[in-house]
């Protein structure tokens, strides 16, 4: 069960950094797209929409974000790819291919924001794929059998007394309590520990603070 949490535990954390490094890699690609000028005005309207919608479709639960336009996410899954979602971002794209550079400032900007497009697509396959569980389903049935199994032959050889009663009852709590903790850290959005909004909401209340 140590190493199942520790295991468990390090997924979550790479789940968190990388939720953390997708806000900044958005964040750092709407500030290139700033950059450019006027002419990417289209891209950055796509971003914030993106953005947006991960936001609400995410976080379901919270309250949507608001003074931009986006997505219906009500139909869209917490985790995982979303065609609404991908089809705004690959537009993001096509318009940074299209731009048309005059002088050398804008041909290294243009560049600058291709390079920035690329690791923000892939900083987002990352956290689709991080928001897969990584206990396997099967493995947890046969812990918990095995675990169900042990406290029952305690059970049985225990004196009857409610000392015995109590010292069983602390040790299923505390068995209990570690197996909800993994089951809870293997879901990285939802639950008790899953993680929040935060990096996202700043990521976009930058963006639109730029607009002004």
């Amino acid at each position: 069960m140590s190493l199942q949490l520790s295991s468990v535990k390090t997924s979550f954390d790479n789940a968190y950094h990388d939720r953390g490094l997708d806000a900044a890699q958005l964040a750092y690609l709407d500030q290139c797209l700033r950059n450019y000028g006027p002419e990417a005005g289209q891209a950055r309207g796509l971003l914030h929409s993106y953005t947006a919608g991960v936001i609400a479709s995410t976080w379901p639960d919270e309250p949507p974000p608001e003074g931009i336009q986006y997505p219906d996410a009500r139909q869209m899954a917490m985790v995982g790819e979303n065609p609404a979602l991908s089809s705004l971002l690959n537009r993001v794209g096509l318009e940074i291919a299209n731009f048309a550079p005059a002088d050398t400032l804008h041909q290294n900007l243009a560049a600058s924001c291709r390079q920035a497009y690329e690791g923000a697509q892939n900083r987002r396959w990352m956290v689709i794929e991080d928001a897969h569980g990584s206990v396997s389903p099967l493995f947890s049935q046969i812990l918990t059998f095995w675990l169900m199994l042990v406290f029952l032959s305690f059970g049985l050889q225990a004196p009857r007394k409610l000392l015995a009663v109590i010292v069983i009852g602390i040790g299923i709590t505390a068995v209990a309590s570690a197996m909800f903790v993994i089951a809870d850290l293997d879901l990285p959005y939802g639950g008790l520990f899953g993680i929040p909004s935060t990096a996202m909401r700043n990521a976009l209340a930058d963006m639109l603070r730029q607009m002004h």
